[in-house]
């Protein structure tokens, strides 16, 4: 009974100290922080001289970073290095293990066991009803085990049951497979979001969550490199066909990247035990994101998950975004090529990587635009826009196929729409850690009930490429999307208003008596926040003078370097 005590205490939190840390660094003042934290950021004088130079200039167009003052830059950095390289690499084998099975299937495996039927449908259908099982208790479970250990676990294990769908003789193992990819795989994308966000203030975020959603569309294009190399270098290979080798890649790519997990990821900033982070960067990351309003992590009990349920937040956030997921019909341009015969296998399996790399530009170009105005919906509307095109053509579908080809790339050029939606609401309910990885597992739990049997109606593989009544009824769908992104911006609104909420300097949401803890950088201790209401006038918190003096006492416990928070 010891052991299991050690172990559990060994892969979870400890909320207590938790608590009692957040709020000693929560009650440092603006002159403490800046004595406290001067090795991590530029001083007021530092930065007012510092002139980057024509390069950094450039490229800070593209990278934020790159127009950092030094410190800020070598932090920032440092977790990007760390953290967003490994979502990408998780992500990336996550995508690259579900894309694999279609791909297989039109590179022999359809003919070699005799998959005439649905069994393509029936295979996503399987991995969806997985998803749906592990969604929502991955993510409650993640609020009692540290990411740094549930989610590079679940990645190593399911990387070697990919191998195993190479010892496939029929549809049932891989039915079997794909359930269990579901259950496991379904810790990885909330999971990720959830963290990334509580790393990232609002001016990078969506770079670097919708970079992180690109990983889609890299791990889709690789997957038709992969294929088409493997079909043609080791096709009959050791007397294995080659999408059998396909699985057997995919999953050695993926065990070394899990096992890569354990040092990189790096849980939250108020309870992160990463190595590559001092203690002082630990203590830094929580005022940093504390500074933007952001709510460390709390005890997730059923009156709380009962009153999230209640509040209209889930229900808000997943009306668009399982209508993302429904509307998203990227996966069909392969089988017209095919239908068409006029491509050959490896052609098949390459030309849709041109629509991922659409995807990969417009991810780049919609992040970084809303990152530099600050807001969201703009750019969510226009990819929806784009999307709704897309699926209008194929529904009329007697076109030119030049019209018909842009039409199966424009889901890739709206794709984008996820990476948008998980910052905007990182933002909007960065007052309730659980609720930025609970909404996006919900959104896609219901996504995944619904792609479990919708596709089998809409778009039966028989009757592929032609889809008379699944283009129609998406046309549809995406109207019905478009109102959801809408609803959910008036409702945030309506709450922050309700609340009596006042907007800070990143233009986030805050209630009014969190305020004045944010002014890291407020160099004459006056920060002046606008209230919702725009009919009154601009609110102002001034900060008396006794607040700037340091105590020296309370100075001792936290600025000491021997003693960790």
């Amino acid at each position: 009974m010891n052991v299991l005590k050690k172990v559990y205490k060994a892969v979870s939190y400890d909320r207590d100290d938790e608590a009692i840390r957040f709020q000693i660094l929560r009650e440092m003042s603006p002159d403490e922080r800046r004595i406290r934290f001067a090795s991590l950021v530029d001083s007021e004088e530092d930065e007012a001289a510092y002139e980057p130079s024509r390069f950094m200039k450039f490229a800070g167009r593209f990278w934020d970073t790159f127009r950092k003052s030094p410190k800020e830059r070598t932090y920032v950095q440092k977790l990007d290095l760390n953290i967003l390289i490994y979502a990408l690499l998780s992500f990336f084998i996550k995508t690259l293990d579900n894309s694999n099975v279609s791909n297989a299937f039109v590179s022999g495996m359809k003919e070699e066991l005799n998959l005439y039927g649905q069994e393509r449908n029936l295979f996503n259908t399987m991995l969806n009803i997985g998803t749906i099982v592990g969604l929502v208790p991955s993510q409650i479970i993640l609020n009692r085990i540290r990411p740094s250990i549930w989610i590079p676990s679940c990645e190593l294990v399911w990387s070697m049951l990919v191998m195993v769908m190479a010892c496939a003789q029929g549809a049932s193992l891989i039915y079997a497979i794909r359930f269990l990819l579901g259950v496991l795989e379904s810790c990885a994308y909330p999971g990720f979001a959830l963290v990334l966000g509580s790393w990232y203030r609002p001016d990078e975020l969506a770079k670097r969550m919708t970079l992180y959603d690109a990983a889609w569309a890299i791990a889709s294009m690789f997957s038709g490199y992969i294929q088409a190399g493997v079909h043609t270098s080791m096709n009959g290979l050791g007397g294995l066909s080659g999408w059998r080798w396909l699985f057997i890649i995919d999953g050695l790519i993926g065990i070394p990247i899990a096992l890569l997990g354990y040092w990189s990821v790096a849980d939250f900033p108020i309870n992160s035990r990463v190595r590559w982070l001092s203690q002082l960067e630990k203590d830094f990351s929580v005022t940093r994101m504390e500074s933007v309003g952001r709510k460390p992590p709390k005890k997730m009990t059923i009156r709380r998950f009962a009153h999230i349920l209640k509040s209209w937040r889930p229900w808000g956030f997943i009306w668009p975004w399982v209508l993302f997921s429904v509307c998203d019909t990227t996966s069909y341009f392969n089988l017209w090529l095919k239908a068409s015969n006029l491509y050959s296998v490896n052609q098949i399996n390459l030309i849709p990587t041109g629509g991922y790399a659409l995807g990969l530009v417009a991810a780049y170009v919609y992040s970084n635009l809303s990152d530099h105005m600050g807001t969201r919906w703009p750019f969510l509307m226009f990819a929806v826009f784009i999307c709704f095109l897309g699926n209008l053509l194929l529904a009329i579908w007697e076109i030119p196929d030049g019209l018909k080809f842009f039409a199966f790339l424009c889901p890739n050029i709206g794709y984008p729409l996820w990476g948008l939606m998980l910052s905007w609401g990182a933002e909007v309910f960065q007052d309730d850690t659980e609720m930025r990885g609970l909404a996006p597992a919900m959104g896609s739990t219901v996504a995944s009930a619904i792609q479990a049997w919708l596709p089998l109606l809409l778009f039966p593989t028989p009757k592929a490429p032609h889809y008379p009544v699944g283009y129609k009824v998406t046309v549809g769908l995406v109207g019905v999307e478009a109102i959801g992104v809408l609803h959910f911006l008036w409702q945030s609104k309506r709450e922050a208003r309700r609340k009596g909420k006042v907007f800070n300097k990143y233009g986030l949401a805050v209630a009014a008596e969190d305020a004045d803890v944010m002014r890291l950088r407020d160099d004459e201790n006056t920060h002046s926040l606008e209230r919702l209401d725009s009919k009154k006038p601009s609110h102002e918190i001034h900060l008396s003078e006794k607040d700037d003096v340091v105590d020296n006492k309370k100075s001792a416990v936290v600025f000491s370097n021997d003693i960790k928070i």
